[in-house]
């Protein structure tokens, strides 16, 4: 079985940890965060500790902390020549301290604490120095996962750019859908049918395919009438803006 340490607490550390818990190729020895209090719940289950220093051996050791946080903590590993990867989207491999064999082992979907899903559909990307660290990597990954694949960091960094476009803004979409269907007492809930089929359309066919609505087909009477609409100048003009997005992308 595989050895593993979790350095952090949030949303992917969290996760990662339940994931591995239920498979039987991969043990988690030990999970570190500064604030022990946010793994102190789980004492039963893994030893839990926030001192650096007392870091147990293991294969392959997961820092799983902010963006602005990975290079400070691999530089203070209390060790050698052990595979350290980060799970973040954006930080290059080369920012964990070189002391270590390095890796990345990216999951790529939005994750919360509080929201259960199932691993086994969430893709993992995955990026080595070293062949033998690769395969390794490979082998956690396959144990969790159905969709494990080989990325490096340019194309790591464009596909995270990606998911904050199809998911973080995304949902400020919503959230500004919500607020401009509220106002009038309509309800946002009988958009939710329109969500789900957008986001099913594009499983089977390319975004371009997919588009449609009154910029698409140069609605110019329609488009004047949504702005009309449109109380809230910062509403108006992200729709202004994505508007000749898409008439700049289809030529309307």
């Amino acid at each position: 079985m595989i050895s593993a340490v979790i350095l952090g607490a949030g949303n992917v550390a969290t996760h990662l940890y339940k994931a591995f818990e239920i498979t039987d190729k991969v043990s988690v020895v030990q999970w570190y965060n500064r604030e022990l209090s946010k793994v102190i719940n789980f004492k039963n289950d893994v030893d839990v500790t926030d001192d650096v220093s007392k870091l147990k051996p293991a294969d392959i050791y997961i820092i799983s902390v902010t963006d602005d946080a990975i290079a400070n903590l691999s530089r203070q590993l209390p060790f050698k020549n052990r595979l350290v990867v980060h799970t973040s989207g954006t930080v290059n491999i080369h920012d964990l301290d070189k002391k270590n064999r390095r890796g990345v082992f990216y999951p790529l979907q939005t994750l919360s604490k509080s929201v259960l899903i199932d691993f086994k559909t969430v893709p993992v990307c995955l990026e080595t120095l070293e062949k033998e660290d690769y395969k390794l990597l490979k082998k956690i990954g396959n144990a969790i996962s159905n969709h494990v694949k080989k990325v490096n960091s340019d194309q790591r960094a464009a596909l995270h750019l990606g998911a904050v476009f199809v998911n973080n803004f995304t949902n400020q979409l919503y959230r500004l859908a919500h607020e401009i269907t509220e106002s009038t007492g309509a309800e946002f809930d009988m958009l939710k049918p329109l969500i789900l089929e957008t986001a099913h359309k594009v499983q089977e066919h390319s975004p371009f395919r997919s588009q449609t609505g009154p910029a698409l087909r140069g609605d110019t009477s329609t488009i004047k009438a949504h702005l009309k609409l449109l109380q809230n100048q910062r509403h108006k003009a992200i729709y202004e803006m994505l508007t000749q997005s898409i008439i700049n992308t289809h030529g309307s």
